[in-house]
Formats: C-alpha cells, sequence, structure tokens
C-alpha cells in the first residue's frame, strides 16, 4: 500500500471536519435527556474521526500505535457490553451498539495490520507507514480487510436509507441525528477506502 501525499492530505481533511461536528453535538446537546448511550455515540465519532486524521496525516502519528489500540479495545469491550446488557435509559439502539464496536474493533486490525517502518522501510517501528507512495506492502490477513471493507459501505448505504426514509415518512428525529446519520456515512466511506487501500500493492 502507499497512499500519495495529495490523496493523504484530502483524507486528513475530511476527518478533521468530521471531528467538528462531534464536538459541537457533545458541547451543545442535553444528554441528560437523550440518554448516555447517545453520548457515548458522539465520543465514540470523535474518536473515530481523530484516529483516522492522525492515521493518515503526512506529518505522522501523535501517538504510538499501542496507545491507540489501547483507546480502542476499550472502546470494542464497552459496546459489546452494551449489545449484550444495555439498559434502555441509554436511548440508543443495539444496532448503534453493534456498529460502534465493530468500528473500534476494525481500527484495532487497522492499526495492527497496516506496515510498519521507522523511515528506512525496516518494519519494526511503533508508527505506521500510511504515506508512503513507494510501498508495495499490503495489510496482513486481507480477508480481514476486504470483510471489513464490505461492512462499512454496507452501513453506508443502510444508513443513508435510514435517514431519507426518516425525512420523506416525516418522522420526527431528536437533535442531532442527522447530523449523526451524516457523519456515520461519511466515515463508513472513509473506513471503507482506508481498507481498500491497504489491499492494493
Amino acid at each position: 500500500m502507499g497512499i500519495p501525499v495529495a490523496a493523504a492530505w484530502g483524507a486528513t481533511a475530511v476527518f478533521v471536519l468530521l471531528a467538528y461536528p462531534c464536538m459541537s453535538r457533545l458541547v451543545r446537546l442535553d444528554y441528560w435527556r437523550l440518554g448516555t448511550g447517545v453520548r457515548e455515540a458522539d465520543l465514540a465519532g470523535l474518536l473515530m474521526a481523530v484516529a483516522m486524521a492522525a492515521m493518515v496525516s503526512p506529518v505522522g502519528f501523535p501517538v504510538p500505535v499501542a496507545g491507540w489500540q489501547a483507546l480502542f479495545l476499550i472502546a470494542t469491550c464497552w459496546f459489546a457490553v452494551n449489545v449484550v446488557r444495555a439498559p434502555a435509559s441509554r436511548n440508543v439502539c443495539r444496532h448503534c451498539d453493534f456498529h460502534h464496536g465493530v468500528s473500534a474493533a476494525a481500527m484495532m486490525y487497522m492499526l495492527a495490520a497496516m506496515p510498519h517502518g521507522d523511515g528506512d522501510h525496516s518494519g519494526h517501528s511503533v508508527w505506521p507507514m500510511m504515506v508512503d507512495p513507494d510501498s508495495t506492502q499490503t495489510y496482513a490477513l486481507p480477508a480481514v480487510a476486504a470483510l471489513c471493507t464490505v461492512y462499512f459501505l454496507a452501513d453506508s448505504a443502510h444508513a443513508a436509507w435510514r435517514a431519507l426514509r426518516n425525512r420523506r415518512v416525516g418522522i420526527a428525529s431528536p437533535p442531532g441525528v442527522r447530523s449523526r446519520f451524516c457523519c456515520r456515512v461519511v466515515m463508513n466511506f472513509g473506513m471503507a477506502g482506508m481498507f481498500v487501500a491497504g489491499l492494493v500493492p
């Protein structure tokens, strides 16, 4: 793999912009009324946006891979528990918890499976090598990357369909729902694109 620098800057800008609506919702929404699960979803969205921006940025990773993996391991376990025994007071469907858990697990896989190096292509560094046009390495376990690509593209289509259906039938949405749907669709496409890039030598 190896993302060209120009494309990496464009992807970085998209992920940085995705962080803004997440932070905006965290600041202005009344989570006491909306439920703790909604706040957790917005926090997960912010974590994903920041991590993806850091991962693809030509400037480089501000945090070693192990640090990000620890965060996403916690997120994966948290949402997995919520899928099994989420209280109704969280006001979030199990499908949403499942999606955030899958997303966090996919990030752990991506961080572990991508090529790593320290600038001399030794392959033994804690820093990932996403922006390297000369690299011909691909993700480890490519079947997992392909499965993740299919999942995130399918979830993008499903989220877009739900948003359009709700708007067409006039369903009143709680504050932040439309913004959250838009962020989810864009982030899913970004995740799918990263996995596709990792499958191409």
